[in-house]
């Protein structure tokens, strides 16, 4: 037997019941709910987005793939889902641009989740983040496959099957949508495209009552079992018996695409604490000079917040700029000591005659702000 790098997505059931998910204490009808859940929004975006059946079809087996191997509860379900239909568009050669999907995604939560419907602005903060993330997914994705995205669909061999067993037409059209919604289900990491095609044929000619050649069992012709057909009629008759599929909230990072990753929660403590150190060693005059440091301490916070992934590495971020700051005063006020003992700086209140340098990435109009405030004339301070 001749085997492929694709054979190695094929799972047992046993193989199934250990997902990494149950791992992480979700369980089979959580599981189940979700991948129906992911598969309608790829479905559904496709649609939206204009893009071929093929496309969505790759994205629903890869969004399948990817599950085997990670868990509900450490990628979120939406943003996994948005990832492959990115990266299932360039695999079809029917690419769409990063903007386009997260346009479309973030409109169809709003009206699933009956919010307010508002335009995703590509320059905003949140486009930012939504962006990165979704390219850092579909890397996930790639790593997991391990760079081999080569899918075989039940689709194309369906045609190929009903010629061969002359059959009405409206039995391929049949055929044809029940194969659609088996990519709801796990068949595609459990069967190859061929089981499935037999299994979607047998379903349909059961229910359009068409006779099928069975003293020399037709399935057998396209290397089939029959175990694998009734399988796969289990599994699509189980799938009409279920719900409409809900969103459930198990993923630890981030929820959706009209919120962010990172919690805002966390902000207010650091502004606070970076004002008391920018304070603590710039003493500015007035409530002018309090005023524009603030806003220079937030627009600072601003910057570390959209760099970073995560609130820890938000957090971590934040610690380490406030320590380089403590750290760089400390020596520029040791190497200042001699100068400042001579009497040579005319007005040791001021700022600028310390000469303190701070590794602080600001723009160019807060150092003029604070020039103007310090009353430095021609001279510089660098801050951060």
């Amino acid at each position: 037997m001749i085997y492929t790098v694709i054979d190695k997505y094929y799972l047992t059931d046993e193989q199934l019941k250990n997902s990494p998910s149950r791992k992480d204490d979700i369980d089979e009808a959580t599981e189940t709910n979700l991948r129906i859940y992911g598969c309608t929004l790829i479905q559904e975006s496709g649609i939206l987005l204009r893009l071929p059946q093929a496309v969505m079809a790759t994205g629903q087996v890869l969004f399948h793939r990817f599950y085997c191997k990670k868990s509900f509860a450490r990628f979120n379900v939406k943003r996994v889902a948005a990832s492959c239909v990115w990266l299932a568009s360039k695999l079809e050669e029917s690419p769409r641009k990063a903007r386009q999907v997260l346009i479309v995604f973030h409109r169809m939560e709003c009206r699933r989740e009956n919010l307010p419907v508002v335009h995703l602005d590509p320059f905003s903060k949140k486009y930012a983040e939504l962006k990165t993330d979704l390219s850092r997914t579909e890397r996930h994705i790639l790593k997991e496959m391990g760079f081999i995205c080569h899918v075989e669909h039940p689709h194309k061999f369906i045609s190929n099957y009903l010629a061969t067993l002359k059959t009405p037409p409206e039995l391929t059209q049949e055929a044809w949508n029940l194969a659609n919604d088996s990519l709801r289900t796990t068949l595609c990491v459990q069967f190859k495209g061929e089981v499935v095609a037999c299994g979607v044929v047998y379903a349909a000619s059961r229910r359009f009552q068409v006779p099928l050649p069975e003293n020399e069992p037709w399935w057998e012709v396209f290397d089939a079992e029959k175990s694998a057909i009734d399988e796969v009629c289990r599994v699509l008759a189980h799938l009409y018996s279920l719900p409409k599929a809900q969103y459930i909230p198990v993923c630890k990072d981030g929820d959706s695409f009209t919120s962010s990753n990172k919690s805002r929660d966390s902000q207010t403590l650091p502004v606070s604490k970076r004002l008391d150190a920018l304070k603590r060693h710039l003493p500015v005059p007035g409530e002018e000079g309090w005023n524009e440091l603030r806003k220079i301490a937030v627009r600072f916070e601003e910057k570390i917040y959209t760099g970073a992934t995560s609130q820890s590495d938000y957090l971590r971020k934040l610690s380490l700029k406030m320590l380089t700051m403590d750290t760089k005063t400390q020596i520029a006020s040791a190497n200042n000591l001699p100068s400042n003992s001579a009497g040579n700086s005319k007005n040791p209140q001021d700022p600028a005659g310390k000469k303190e340098s701070f590794d602080i990435d600001l723009k160019e109009q807060d150092n003029a702000v604070l020039k103007t405030i310090f009353k430095t004339g021609n001279k510089k301070t660098s801050f951060w």
